[in-house]
């Protein structure tokens, strides 16, 4: 089973790197250029800037332009990787002027950003799913829980493909699910924290994660 589990990872990355050889939407498209852009943009804009003028419009930060409108979590990861990209090429991120850049090697440095936040983030989050599953379920269901997980294409098409960055939220949420199939609820509450402080999209997650906690307080004051 673990050899399965390895080589269904290993394949799910080798898809996402193939999409990854392909063009993006909004590709040579100004005046904004697409979500790769915007992706791109907030490197810029965390890098150069101080934090209180993250999400502040101003001189050096017009909200027009790919103003950052996601939670904290996302900011500090744009500053991550926009740091890494200054100390490859500082044009990467160069105040106003590296608007729009598209180049070949900024291009594989972004694609390779995704595919780290699936080595780190998303593939051992589904792992951590498929091991913490109930041991009474059907013998092959982790494994196939854990296939489908890796290659749904929607997932892939749309960060790997389009440009974001769903792998880390989706990550985050999938780890406080497997806290949650081992009792943890306590380090679930605080995972699916994180995921919500990364990408608000996680808010329709967050009724099902509410209610579930409740109903485990409520039973536990029953005794």
């Amino acid at each position: 089973m673990h050899s399965e589990m390895i080589a269904a990872i290993f394949g799910a990355l080798a898809l996402r790197s193939i999409i990854s050889m392909n063009s993006y939407s909004g590709f040579n498209q100004a005046p904004m250029f697409g979500d790769y852009e915007a992706q791109r943009h907030w490197q810029e804009v965390t890098t150069n800037l101080e934090v209180k003028q993250w999400y502040t419009n101003g001189t050096h930060n017009d909200l027009q332009y790919w103003g950052l409108d996601y939670p904290p979590l996302t900011a500090y990861h744009s500053y991550l990787t926009g740091r890494v990209a200054k100390l490859l090429n500082h044009s990467y991120v160069e105040l106003h002027t590296s608007r729009g850049i598209e180049t070949k090697e900024h291009k594989s440095y972004m694609r390779l950003t995704v595919l780290a936040a699936d080595i780190l983030v998303y593939m051992p989050a589904i792992v951590a799913i498929s091991v913490c599953m109930d041991l009474t379920f059907e013998k092959n269901l982790k494994h196939h829980l854990l296939v489908l997980l890796a290659i749904y294409p929607g997932q892939i098409l749309i960060d790997n493909g389009h440009f974001q960055y769903n792998n880390i939220s989706l990550g985050f949420l999938a780890i406080a699910v497997a806290a949650l199939l081992c009792n943890r609820n306590y380090i679930a509450a605080f995972i699916f924290t994180l995921a919500l402080n990364y990408k608000q999209m996680e808010l329709y997650h967050a009724l099902p994660f509410f209610t579930y906690l409740l109903s485990t307080c409520l039973s536990q004051n029953r005794y």
